[in-house]
């Protein structure tokens, strides 16, 4: 049998490849196109996979590397990813399927029962009434839930979670999940980002009379405001006395890379001149150039493992806020932002629309999922 000659055959092998390149060219993630078809697909699934009771996930533990808290946890992390879905759902440019899958997700919230703190030092119940608050205010500013179908149901379900959390801000101002020793009625442990992403939630429960303290958003206000560090990170939990602001911390800026832009967001809402244009694009500037650090974390079991000990479930909900920082900066700033922003949420869409960064829990893919499409959402209009 003849043999091809092998500069012949090379010719034909690069040509071949050369060909296949052309054929499998990657997409570019960089568009305002692949924003919105993004955040379509992922809008979709959430429709696709939603329980005719309007619900998704589950409220029991569904992974072994999930199983060490209380049995009550599980029913929070639902209502706190489902909450997340509202969100989405009412930012999601509205069809015949959206708008049926949005009611039911806003009747659900409005109407099941209220989150139960699981035991001593496990209060996972507040991530139920953070989400909670935010998803009921979202839904009371929304022309669609102002008639008298809905306002009834909305603005009572927000007073309770907002009560809810009045119970549960602890002495310094802020709101957290757990607990410590010796165990009390009133938690006594918060973290920045918990508060933060509820901050500007409860000045509009404030403006809607949900809450009966005047002073509730200021002391959680302050609380931000005191876990900011000389670095410009943001300390994960207030001390009075900052620790680990050196070496391989969660408290440096490599390990705030989400916290820094949910508090920025959170204080420049509240009027907080701290929070210039120019600390925005600070902030900003580090999540880009030292963004490896929260994608090494993605998808890891063990909470805080990967550097600085960042968590795998920082990265969507880092991302999510980030993209409202951009937002918040003068127009003409915006776009190349974005283009650098969306192939950070888009590398990782799956083949049915979801995302996900960590556990493969179904909260987790559910709360993934919305906080990518709100990514998405958030600069899809384009320049």
């Amino acid at each position: 049998m003849s043999r091809v000659p092998s500069a012949v055959a090379l010719a034909l092998v690069g040509a071949l490849g050369a060909s296949a390149q052309e054929t499998t060219a990657p997409p570019d993630l960089t568009t305002v196109e692949a924003a919105r078809e993004g955040a379509r697909r992922a809008v979709d699934w959430l429709v696709r996979t939603q329980r005719p009771d309007g619900t998704w996930a589950t409220s029991s533990c569904d992974s072994l590397f999930d199983d060490n808290f209380a049995v009550e946890t599980y029913y929070t992390y639902q209502m706190g990813a489902h909450g997340v879905a509202v969100l989405a759902l009412l930012a999601a440019p509205e069809t015949q399927e959206v708008r049926a899958a949005l009611d039911k997700s806003v009747r659900w919230i409005c109407t099941t029962r209220m989150p139960q703190r699981g035991n001593g030092w496990d209060n996972d119940a507040v991530w139920g009434a953070l989400y909670g608050t935010i998803a009921t205010a979202a839904a009371a500013r929304d022309p669609r839930f102002e008639n008298d179908e809905w306002r009834g149901i909305v603005h009572q379900r927000g007073r309770e979670y907002v009560r809810f959390l009045e119970a549960n801000q602890v002495p310094d101002g802020g709101f957290g999940y757990y607990d410590d020793p010796v165990y009390t009625r009133r938690p006594k442990w918060a973290t920045s980002f918990s508060t933060s992403c509820v901050l500007p939630a409860l000045g509009v429960a404030m403006e809607l009379g949900w809450s009966r303290d005047p002073q509730l958003v200021e002391r959680a206000a302050d609380y931000v405001r005191r876990c900011r560090l000389p670095t410009g990170a943001f300390a994960y939990d207030w001390e009075p006395v900052p620790r680990g602001l050196v070496g391989e911390s969660v408290n440096a800026v490599k390990g705030s890379l989400g916290r820094i832009q949910v508090s920025h967001w959170a204080l420049r809402l509240a009027g907080d001149d701290y929070v210039t244009d120019e600390r925005l694009r600070w902030g900003l500037d580090q999540f880009f150039e030292h963004h490896k650090f929260l994608r090494v974390a993605r998808m890891r079991p063990i909470p805080h493992e990967a550097y600085y000990a960042n968590a795998s479930y920082f990265y969507f909900f880092g991302h999510y806020y980030a993209a409202l920082c951009i937002e918040m900066l003068p127009a003409a700033e915006r776009e190349p932002l974005r283009q650098r922003f969306r192939p950070l949420v888009l590398q990782f869409q799956r083949k049915g629309g979801s995302f996900s960064d960590s556990l493969e829990t179904g909260y987790m893919e559910v709360s993934s999922t919305a906080y990518a499409a709100l990514s998405l959402l958030a600069g899809a209009g384009g320049p």
